[in-house]
This record gives structure tokens, C-alpha cells and sequence, in this order.
């Protein structure tokens, strides 16, 4: 295969992490058992930092951004895969150590793959991605805890708005959980009822430093923010309830007491979709082919080329998208 394909990949300029554009043949990419033809990936809050480059996400450079792909096998050298397979790829160091998903096409170790669910397609895969596979991994664990329960307590899900926040309300309300949303931004408010959000609170009376113990209200949370909105979760979380936490938009301390795991039995639960083993991955993408509504993803996702990256990226990390993005990059 000598086409040449275009790829965003992260360089080393003047000692800085810096996206641009390059060609390249399947000769420039990695020696990795599974070659894939890649029709989208998405764009992750990681993603824009890296693209952006206000965050030092890509930690060996060159290499090609992205932490998504959905594509089809085109070789293999594994015998655990064959050309004509469907498959995604969340996670495991893509965009960070190892070449990701903004390409047409990419050479993946076979252990990152994971078997598309028949009842979605490629794009549709892309419109979940890593934000609602994660937030398939926080509604497993909460689950799992057993704090939370079909007509019970509310479930608090903060950074509502977002891919995470967004998935995890869809797949929490269609499980009969009754469901509050937690945003900044009162013009979503009507978005995330449509997905099944009951009731709202306002990100700032969570942003403001609260007490140790609070009144109790949520059975269980899903936090993608983390710092003082997730010690404020915590400490609001009723007895025996849990918080699932898999993200740090609002920073990476976390200034909160063990008050409410002490004396309430509240508990922590860290999600990581990085380096989750496959039984975990399959569990979650089972979670979202039997319980998301479909048509929730064409409220949560629209598609963007390729070549609109660099603007959507500052997009993302300013706040300002809704949902989920999935990038053709064919386009």
C-alpha cells in the first residue's frame, strides 16, 4: 500500500509539543500485528489538550494524535483478528505513548482491540467513544457497589453537559436511576432533560468550598470534575453511597475530609478507561449496546472533519462543547 494519507500528528517544535498536519505511507507507522482502516475517531477533553497544546498529553514525540479509532481490520498477523473485522480502540496509551486514531489508517497491537457491538455502527461507536465508555465503566461500578437503585435516592452526575456527563445520563436514566445533572450552563438544560436528567444543580454551589458533612442527597455520582466539586459530592453523598470519579477538569487536588467515609461509609470509586482490562471493556460496551437509547446519539454527537481539529480543540478545552464530537478522518 503506497497511497500516501493525512494524519494530525504532535511534533517537537522549539521544545514544545505542536499538532500539524503530515502525509504519510503505511511504512512510516508502527511494526504493530493489526493493521486498521480508521473511518472516525473523536475529540476528548485529553484530546484537546494535546492538540491545543495546553496540555502536555504526548509524552513521546513524534506521534499521531488521538485516543479514539473506529475502523475495519485491513492484515493481520494476529490470529485473534482477521481483515473485515469491525473494531474501536479506547485508551491504552494512544496520544500519549503510542500513535492514535487522527489517520486514515493505523497499525494497533491486537490486545487494544475491542470488538464492535453488532448494534452500532463506526460512526455510532465514535459518538459513545472514550467519554461514554467511561461513562459505561462509572454506571458498571456504581452498580456493582449496589448503592444505587432503580426509583431510589438521586444520582448526582456533575460535568453534565460533556461526553462523559452526557452518556452516563442517557444510560443512568434509561436504567429507571432518577438522574440530576450537575452544569455551568443553563442552555443545556433542556438537552439534558431530553437525554433524562429530572432535576438540576448549578456547578457553582458545588465549586464553592463546603463542610466536611452535608445533607445527605445522592445515592451514588458519576464526577468528571473532580478538586472541590467532587469534595462537595462526597461530602453530600448519602450512607453507603459511592462516587464514581473519572475526571479532573476542575484540577487534580482534592481538598475534602474522610468524614464521609468514616462516618457515613461513603466510597470513592477511581474509573480508569486507559489501561482497563478487557473484561472490563467488554462489560461496558454490553452495558452501552443493551441500555443506550440510539437515539440519544444523534442529540449527544455530531460529526467534524478532520481538518477542524485545531479550532475544536480550543473549543473543547474552553468549555464550550456540547456532547460528543466525532471526527471523520476521511474528511
Amino acid at each position: 500500500m503506497d497511497e500516501t494519507f493525512r494524519a494530525l500528528m504532535i511534533v517537537d517544535r522549539d521544545g514544545a509539543p505542536t499538532a500539524e498536519f503530515r502525509e504519510l505511507t503505511v511504512a512510516d507507522l508502527p511494526d504493530h500485528d493489526v493493521l486498521v482502516e480508521v473511518a472516525y475517531s473523536t475529540l476528548n477533553y485529553k484530546d484537546g489538550l494535546a492538540v491545543s497544546g495546553k496540555g502536555r498529553i504526548a509524552r513521546r514525540l513524534p506521534l499521531v494524535a488521538g485516543i479514539d479509532v473506529a475502523g475495519t481490520v485491513i492484515e493481520s498477523r494476529s490470529p485473534d483478528w482477521k481483515a473485515g473485522d469491525h473494531v474501536i480502540v479506547n485508551g491504552w496509551g494512544l496520544s500519549e505513548t503510542e500513535w492514535g486514531g487522527y489517520t486514515r489508517y493505523q497499525k494497533l497491537k491486537p490486545q487494544w482491540l475491542t470488538r464492535l457491538p453488532e448494534i452500532f455502527t463506526l460512526e455510532q461507536a465514535m459518538a459513545i467513544g472514550t467519554a461514554g465508555y467511561t461513562a459505561a465503566l462509572c454506571v458498571d461500578a456504581l452498580e456493582q457497589w449496589g448503592s444505587i437503585a432503580p426509583g431510589g435516592r438521586e444520582v448526582l452526575v456533575t460535568g453534565a453537559a460533556g461526553g462523559v456527563g452526557s452518556t452516563a445520563i442517557s444510560l443512568l436514566s434509561g436504567k429507571g436511576y432518577p438522574v440530576t445533572a450537575s452544569t455551568g450552563r443553563p442552555e443545556t438544560h433542556d438537552y439534558l432533560s431530553a437525554l433524562g436528567a429530572a432535576n438540576f444543580v448549578e456547578r457553582e454551589a458545588l465549586a464553592a468550598k463546603g463542610g466536611p458533612l452535608q445533607k445527605e442527597r445522592w445515592a451514588g455520582a458519576v464526577d468528571s470534575v473532580g478538586s472541590t466539586t467532587l469534595a462537595n459530592v462526597l461530602a453530600q453523598t448519602a450512607y453507603g453511597g459511592a462516587v464514581a470519579a473519572c475526571g479532573l477538569a476542575g484540577g487534580m487536588e482534592l481538598p475534602a475530609s474522610v468524614a464521609p467515609h468514616i462516618l457515613r461509609g461513603v466510597t470513592l470509586i477511581g474509573i480508569d478507561s486507559v489501561m482497563a482490562p478487557a473484561g472490563k471493556r467488554d462489560h461496558a460496551w454490553k452495558t452501552l449496546a443493551d441500555h443506550l437509547d440510539k437515539a440519544h446519539l444523534d442529540r449527544i454527537a455530531r460529526v467534524e472533519p478532520l481538518s477542524e481539529l485545531p479550532r475544536l480543540a480550543n473549543e473543547i478545552v474552553a468549555g464550550r462543547i456540547r456532547g460528543r464530537v466525532v471526527i471523520d478522518v476521511r474528511a
